[in-house]
C-alpha cells in the first residue's frame, strides 16, 4: 500500500508524516509526501527533530503531487482547515481522509516555543501513525469503506 501526505507547502507537516510513516510501517507499506504548491524545501526544523527522534530524513525534500514515484491509495491531507489553510484535493481513485494538524512553519515566539510548536504537530502526526499501524491492516485493505471510517476516526486523536 502507498501512502500520501498531502499539503500545500511540503515543507513540514508532510514532511513529518511521511519519514514518521516510513520509520514505524510494517513491509509491503510505503509512504510518501506532496505539496499541491511545494515550498521547494524542507523546514530544517522538520529535519533537527526526526534526527532527535532517530528517524531517518535521507532523501527528504519538498515535492509536488505532479511527480510522485507512485500512485498513492490512500491519501491522507494533514493542512489544518480550523486555521483557514485550503486543503488540496487530490483527484484520483483513492481512498481519501483527513488529519488536520497546525501548521508549526507559522510558529511565532522564542526557539522554544517554535520548537515546541513542531513537536507539538510532530506528537500529534506519530500518535495518528501509530493508531493506524495498530489496525488490522491486512483485513481492512479489503474493506475500504471500513477502513475510511477508521481513517476518519483516527483524524480526530490527539496524542495521550
Amino acid at each position: 500500500m502507498n501512502i500520501l501526505f498531502l499539503c500545500t507547502g511540503n515543507s513540514c507537516r508532510s514532511i513529518l508524516a511521511e519519514a514518521t510513516f516510513n520509520h514505524l510501517a510494517p513491509k509491503g507499506w510505503h509512504a510518501m509526501s506532496a505539496g499541491s504548491h511545494p515550498s521547494g524545501y524542507v523546514h530544517p526544523r522538520s529535519l533537527a527533530l526526526l534526527a532527535r527522534e532517530g528517524i531517518a530524513t535521507a532523501g527528504s525534500a519538498s515535492k509536488s503531487w505532479d511527480n510522485l514515484p507512485q500512485t498513492p491509495d490512500i491519501v491522507v491531507t494533514v493542512c489544518a482547515n480550523a486555521a483557514g489553510e485550503v486543503c488540496p484535493a487530490y483527484l484520483g481513485p483513492v481512498l481519501r481522509t483527513h488529519w488536520g494538524v497546525e501548521d508549526p512553519v507559522h510558529a511565532v515566539g522564542t526557539d522554544a516555543e517554535i520548537d515546541a510548536a513542531f513537536m507539538t504537530a510532530y506528537r500529534i502526526l506519530r500518535a495518528r501513525i501509530e493508531a493506524f499501524l495498530a489496525l488490522p491492516l491486512d483485513a481492512l485493505q479489503h474493506y475500504p469503506q471500513k477502513l475510511k471510517v477508521e481513517l476518519d476516526h483516527i483524524g480526530t486523536l490527539l496524542p495521550g
